[in-house]
């Protein structure tokens, strides 16, 4: 039961009036570009021409930052605001502008009449600031332009953080998307003894854009019903009056902390039940567009959707419109909130925390702050030996597997391998002998790394996983993403988001650098001949390869040593995506550690143990290769045109990082032009065998000056459930269909080597007739090897 002397008149009052002035300057953000204190009647010339902006969740959001700052000053808390209404930019603008963080970070934003001005000339406005809680704004970590992520962000800050508090508000129209519909299940993931706590606050104001919201029409007691399954205790605070509504919001907020820290004391001394704590979830009901235009027009407005973007819309042309808007935001009483030259009565700026309490001042809302460099082990403890090239069979993610392991030991606190049930699927399973997976339900007898304290973070769920690593980076950690190629397209727009928040940040002086977003695809396209048609795509290298190229890059290593430099490069860098495709079955391992360590360096090399050039020679065919099956099909090619045609001059080229065929002043990466011609020449035909979409190294290399010779085979839609030999012959990436191309490319041989091309079409007839009687590749191709003579003499490091 609420008592209603929970909160003094006089806090109510203060409370309510810091409210008013969020407000205040929420409005004047999306019409205002003049007259902020309203000193003079409002004039057409004081309107901003183009009305951009949303009102409509913007008072909830205002509500619950006053109450915040009230529980956070009170208690001392560490406190992260997520903003999953990221939409109501403007009130996440004016609350830090209201406590001071705004200015610190940009000082021409003074806390003045003039700075006022400034503020809200600039929300919407070209040159000035987006609309949004975007990179820009302070305190901010979850961009809310796209919805659905704010919780998994929420979860993904706190893991490791165990004096943090994520508060994190979740607007009902972005409970209906189907990220956040999983994101509930975060608390099954929570350890209160090693991490912080999240807040969820659902905001319920009942309409989206033009439609009501699912859960808004919901009954109390289904709220209460749906998340008591989902495990939690719901605390609900509703109505429209805002002096009750101070009383019931200070009193459940403080309900709810009290719980969280009880939790956290149990479990951190040892007292805790074996089962998950009932979290609380504070679900507040407030009118959509709380304290705005009740109607506009003769049209409902206020506790409608038509509050969901700008109320008054015509403020400008229309006189009676322009007089709504002022009367409007007189409401608020501004010369009650703001002194003559424009600065918050003192009394009102005590009601904010200082310095990093603030909550736009946090340094978990710019982790760079708090990134400590991750420690890595040595990578010749986990290498691969190779005595000669394609003599050794290994499983690449096997490799990285114990190299990840090494990385856990280091750095028990701030790394995380997060993963969609995948982590032994891709042989990534060496890791569980240092860690388990994090699972806080009860556990069965009979259960397998599993435990409270894991470190490995699986959850059927994509969209969860990526949201749980953004978090945690965001917040200055460490981590990997592991997942099947295939599906890694489930998160394609968490990828734009992310990318698109790397490239602001990028821009900000004060935004500090976060560890990059690492990728690794494993179970890929080539090696899925056993699921089938569905688990058969490459196409996320296309996806990467449009964003900004200061943000991405793209690798496929060709074996286990390669992965393993590739990997321990990628989980140094910050403030990029790097995405690794390697595959998990047992394949030929080609370089020792110290020659993958340089080919991985230059990004391409040609490999000349697998031709028959010597450098500074003329080739009469360039067989290029990228991915690992790609390569060994490459190789077998070579080995075929070798036996063949011994005359034959051969140069072969590995890529390693895919972004450096592109020219340098389109890639950081790019090689100059002098060297891509030296690996490429200017004027010999080039066989490309690459992993993906054949269209994309066309895109990468265009201007390159042997483009037009570029002749490049890679998956052309085609698969099934078959053999793994058979899928790169459907997609005539194979050996035989690469000898062919090579023999038809080279201007010397037409015509004289009919013979030839005939024999290797048998052989394709040959395989497909094998693999549809007997349901196996034939004998020649499963146990190829590449001839060790070849490499003698020349033998990689």
């Amino acid at each position: 039961m609420i008592q209603k002397s929970f909160l003094s008149e006089h806090e109510i009052e203060l409370t309510d009036r810091y409210w008013r002035a969020a407000n205040y300057l929420s409005v004047g953000q999306i019409y205002l570009m003049d007259n902020p204190l309203l000193r003079e009647p409002l004039k057409p010339e004081h309107i901003k021409p183009r009305l951009l902006g949303h009102w409509g969740t913007t008072p909830g959001l205002n509500f619950i930052y006053a109450h915040l700052n009230r529980a956070i000053r009170q208690r001392d808390l560490n406190m992260l605001y997520v903003c999953g209404p990221g939409h109501g930019g403007p009130g996440m603008v004016a609350n830090t502008w209201l406590e001071g963080s705004y200015s610190d970070i940009y000082p021409h934003i003074s806390q003045d009449v003039e700075g006022m001005k400034k503020l809200f000339r600039q929300f919407s406005f070209p040159g000035g600031i987006p609309s949004h809680a975007a990179p820009e704004t302070p305190g901010s970590i979850n961009e809310g332009g796209e919805l659905g992520y704010s919780l998994s962000h929420a979860f993904g800050a706190v893991f490791d953080n165990p004096e943090l508090i994520a508060a994190c508000v979740i607007g009902d129209g972005e409970a209906e998307t189907g990220p956040l519909a999983s994101s509930w299940h975060g608390i099954k993931f929570l350890n209160a003894a090693r991490d912080g706590a999240v807040l969820p606050i659902l905001h319920l104001n009942g309409y989206k854009i033009a439609n009501p919201t699912v859960l808004g029409r919901a009954s109390d007691e289904d709220l209460r019903q749906l998340f008591r399954g989902y495990g939690y205790e719901p605390l609900l605070v509703s109505g429209h009056e805002p002096k009750i509504m101070h009383q019931q919001m200070a009193q459940t907020l403080d309900n709810a902390l009290d719980a969280i820290r009880d939790y956290q004391q149990q479990a951190r001394n040892g007292t805790a039940s074996a089962s998950v704590p009932c979290w609380p979830v504070i679900i507040l009901r407030s009118p959509k567009g709380w304290t705005g235009p009740q109607t506009v027009d003769g049209k409902k407005v206020e506790n409608f959707w038509r509050a969901h973007q700008v109320p008054v819309s015509s403020c400008r042309e229309n006189d009676e419109h322009r007089l709504i808007l002022e009367r409007w935001m007189r409401s608020y009483r501004p010369d009650d909130l703001f002194d003559k030259q424009g600065c918050l009565h003192p009394e009102l700026r005590a009601l904010a925390p200082e310095g990093d309490k603030r909550m736009g001042a946090s340094p978990w809302a710019n982790g760079g702050r708090l990134r400590r460099e991750l420690t890595t082990p040595e990578l010749n403890t986990y290498a691969v030996e190779v005595a000669s090239p394609g003599e050794t069979q290994a499983e690449s993610t096997s490799a990285l597997g114990g190299y990840l392991a090494g990385i856990f030991q280091y750095n028990p606190d701030t790394f995380r391998l997060f993963g969609p049930d995948e982590t032994a699927s891709n042989r990534l399973s060496r890791v569980f002998d240092v860690t388990s997976r994090t699972w806080q339900e009860p556990l069965k007898p009979y259960d397998e790394q599993l435990a409270p304290d894991g470190r490995v973070m699986e959850i059927l769920s994509e969209h969860q996983c990526q949201g749980w690593l953004e978090g945690y980076l965001l917040t200055g950690r460490h981590g990997l993403f592991n997942c099947y190629e295939a599906f890694i397209h489930i998160v394609g727009s968490m990828f734009n988001q992310h990318a698109k928040w790397l490239k602001v940040s990028r821009q900000l002086a004060w935004r500090e650098s976060i560890s990059s977003l690492n990728y690794l695809l494993s179970s890929h396209v080539w090696r899925q001949d056993h699921n089938g048609y569905s688990h058969q795509d490459p196409g996320f290298l296309d996806h990467v390869a449009n964003k900004k190229a200061e943000i991405v890059r793209i690798y496929l290593p060709p074996d286990a040593n390669t992965l393993l430099c590739v990997a321990d490069h990628c989980l140094k860098t910050w403030d990029r995506i790097n995405v690794i495709v390697a595959g998990k079955q047992p394949s030929p391992q080609w370089l020792t550690l110290d020659g993958a360590a340089k080919h991985c360096a230059a990004g391409m090399g040609i490999w000349y143990w697998a031709g028959n050039v010597q450098e500074g020679e003329e080739p009469d065919i360039v067989m290029a290769c990228a991915g690992d099956v790609p390569t060994m099909e490459t190789l077998a090619a070579v080995d075929l045109l070798r036996n063949y045609l011994p005359n034959l001059r051969i140069q072969v080229v590995n890529v390693v990082d895919l972004m450096a065929l592109q020219t340098r002043d389109q890639h950081p990466h790019g090689l100059s032009e002098q060297a891509f011609d030296a690996i490429f020449t200017c004027d010999k035909p080039v066989v490309f065998a690459f992993h993906g979409y054949p269209s994309l190294i066309h895109r990468l290399t265009y201007l390159r000056n042997n483009h037009q010779n570029f002749h490049v085979r890679g998956f052309m839609e085609e698969g099934t459930t078959t053999t793994p030999f058979d899928m790169t012959v459907l997609n005539e990436l194979d050996r035989f269909h690469l000898a062919q191309e090579a023999i038809m490319r080279i201007p010397s041989l037409q015509g004289k080597a009919d013979d030839i091309l005939e024999e290797l079409q048998q052989k394709i007839a040959a395989h497909h007739q094998y693999v549809r009687e007997y349901g196996e590749d034939l004998p020649e191709v499963q146990n190829w090897r590449w001839p060790s003579q070849q490499g003698e003499g020349n033998m990689p490091e």
